[in-house]
This record gives C-alpha cells, structure tokens and sequence, in this order.
C-alpha cells in the first residue's frame, strides 16, 4: 500500500489525547489518525460523482450496479 504524507493541524487538547493515546498503546500517532479516519471513511456517505445517470453506456443494467461498479472503480485507484 502506497502513502501519500499529508498535514493535519490539531488543537492542543486533542494533540495531547493523540499522544497519550499513542503511548499508552504503543503505536504511532499516525497509525491512531489512519485508523481513525479509515473507520470514518467507511461509514460517511460519499456522494455519487457528477454525470451518473447522465449518459448511456449501452448496457441495460449499469443503474442497478453503480454501487459495485463505482466500489470497482475506487480499488483500482479511478474514482477518489
């Protein structure tokens, strides 16, 4: 798996919690934030990207699989 390093700016409450926490389970403070944003991605919904519904694909079927359509699309890195 590939990272790409972003900035996160914090408040100091939570900067301290963040560091409390890492040490307390001896993990990193960015595998806290991975986690934690992995777990929130997982559950927000995510809107569905402009022009679906739009255009004709020639298939009959594509409205019925644009959930596991777009799920295929965003593995192999095509939908973000």
């Amino acid at each position: 798996m590939s990272m790409i390093r972003t900035t996160v700016y914090l408040d100091q409450e939570i900067a301290l919690a963040l560091r409390q926490l890492a040490a307390v389970q001896g993990r990193s403070q960015a595998e806290l934030i991975r986690d934690a944003l992995a777990t929130y991605t997982k559950q927000a919904v995510r809107p569905a990207p402009k022009g679906i519904g739009k255009y004709r694909s020639g298939e009959p079927d594509v409205a019925q699989r644009a959930k596991e359509i777009l799920g295929a699309a965003a593995k192999r890195g095509r939908w973000r």
